[in-house]
């Protein structure tokens, strides 16, 4: 009968204790208008995720920009978390931008729309 009781309470609290897993939202903008030649910083912003095992990249053609800027990893009450990664760039029209983003084992690709 106690061996029935321990495991009824092992099992409860594995499961109370497992980590809720949330997908981040991903946005992928420019802080002015896409116009090609001309200076302009690529953002992206991740929100909402959990846990915080993440990594953003800011791409430029499958190759990794260089001299990104990113804010430090902030949460809300609800141990959700958020990171922004910025980086100067001069959108040429053949070129392809992206943020690629790591949760856990996820590796995820958005494509920058210059909206022209």
């Amino acid at each position: 009968m106690m061996f029935a009781i321990f495991l009824t309470a092992l099992v409860a609290v594995s499961f109370a204790e497992e980590p809720k897993h949330t997908p981040p939202k991903v946005q992928l903008y420019s802080r002015e208008p896409g116009r090609f030649g001309e200076e302009n910083i690529l953002i992206c912003r991740v929100s909402g995720f959990h846990p915080p095992d993440i990594s953003i990249q800011l791409m430029m053609d499958g190759l990794e920009l260089p001299n990104a800027n990113q804010t430090d990893l902030a949460f809300k009450q609800n141990w959700h978390f958020h990171l922004t990664k910025n980086v100067a760039f001069k959108p040429m029209r053949e070129e392809k931008y992206s943020c690629k983003v790591t949760h856990g084992t996820t590796v995820k690709d958005y494509a920058w729309e210059p909206n022209m």
